[in-house]
């Protein structure tokens, strides 16, 4: 029998431009759509008239790391759903969420004052107009591979990975990344020390406050 390694490789394997690492090292909060962002987008209807969205794991375990390394996720969309509340609710997100206004820009500049934060330390991740007015106020502003044009447009970043496939999750590597706790994770989850494993966010935001 081959003897177990003491040691395992632990270098990241993911790259970012240094520029794009640079500015989103002040980032505290990362607000988030939902279609097309969270989800792939399209919109499947029951025949009692229940939606259905798709999520992906990838993108819940990203997000569950990033809040437990310290910048904020939340969640800001035009729609509100059971399913959609459910997830965040299993995420630890669903107590700061900004759901069923179609405005959008009120409700995340509420969210930025609660957490005592500033555009200058927020990323925002959308991919059509209802998310315009917050990705040109962000520090980081992003959008995944298929985005309306006018979004595309406006962005520092876009993601390689689609929709609902691990868009989300990708920001969120590029934020541990910029904060410097990708490393750390990467080798904590190697090594499986479970008190790694990443948790809900706290309720109280910012931490110690």
């Amino acid at each position: 029998m081959t003897p177990i390694q003491g040691a395992f490789e632990t270098r990241p394997r993911l790259h970012f431009d240094a520029e794009i690492l640079l500015r989103a090292q002040a980032v505290r909060v990362l607000l988030l759509d939902v279609d097309g962002v969270l989800t792939p987008g399209d919109l499947l209807v029951g025949e009692h008239g229940e939606i259905i969205k798709r999520f992906s794991t990838l993108d819940g375990h990203g997000l569950r790391l990033l809040a437990a390394s310290g910048v904020r996720p939340v969640v800001v969309s035009g729609r509100d759903s059971p399913p959609l509340r459910e997830r965040l609710r299993e995420l630890g997100l669903e107590a700061h969420a900004v759901l069923g206004k179609s405005r959008k820009l009120p409700g995340a500049e509420g969210i930025l004052r609660e957490l005592g934060l500033g555009w200058e330390q927020a990323a925002v991740m959308g991919d059509d107009w209802p998310d315009l007015p917050l990705l040109v106020r962000a520090q980081l502003a992003a959008c995944p591979p298929v985005a309306h044009p006018e979004v595309s447009a406006r962005v520092h970043y876009r993601t390689t990975a689609a929709a609902g496939f691990g868009a989300v999750r990708e920001i969120c590597d590029l934020l541990l990344v910029a904060q410097g706790a990708y490393r750390r994770l990467l080798e904590q989850a190697i090594a499986g020390d479970e008190e790694c494993q990443a948790k809900p966010p706290p309720s109280t935001w910012p931490p110690g406050g």
